[in-house]
């Protein structure tokens, strides 16, 4: 178990949380990942999860899964989007080759010093200038 913070991708949040059967191992691990580790998330996360959460019935959430993780982000650290975080990503989408917001959640990570991420939508192990990427849904 690591004792320094994790950044938190949008993901890892909607399967810890998701109602989907389909989502079962998923969840557990996610649910492992929260409740065993600081973590830190930004406010593109919390976001994301809303927009996840209004467009994807199938995960069994509505508004008090949106109210709880206002609640936990405003008990917490929890990184705003401005220029320089924008910059930032934009140097890091331009030397890794990556989606604008996959960079932005890479360049909020290290912004609050986090040098592990854990999402499934990146290259599991891979380094991107500061901050190592993990997928744990990979065996």
């Amino acid at each position: 178990m690591k004792t320094e913070p994790v950044f938190l991708d949008t993901n890892i949040l909607l399967y810890a949380a998701s109602n989907a059967a389909a989502d079962k191992n998923k969840k557990k691990i996610a649910t492992e990942i929260i409740q065993q580790q600081p973590f830190r998330i930004s406010a593109q996360v919390v976001q994301e999860f809303i927009a996840n959460v209004l467009r994807k019935p199938k995960l069994g959430l509505g508004e008090t899964h949106i109210d709880a993780l206002l609640e936990l982000s405003a008990a917490q650290e929890t990184v705003a989007t401005d220029v320089a975080l924008i910059q930032g990503a934009t140097n890091r989408r331009r030397r890794f080759k990556i989606s604008h917001w996959d960079a932005c959640i890479l360049e909020a990570a290290s912004r609050m010093g986090c040098t592990c991420v854990y999402t499934e939508d990146l290259n599991h192990g891979q380094i991107y200038g500061d901050v190592r990427v993990l997928n744990p849904f990979i065996k």
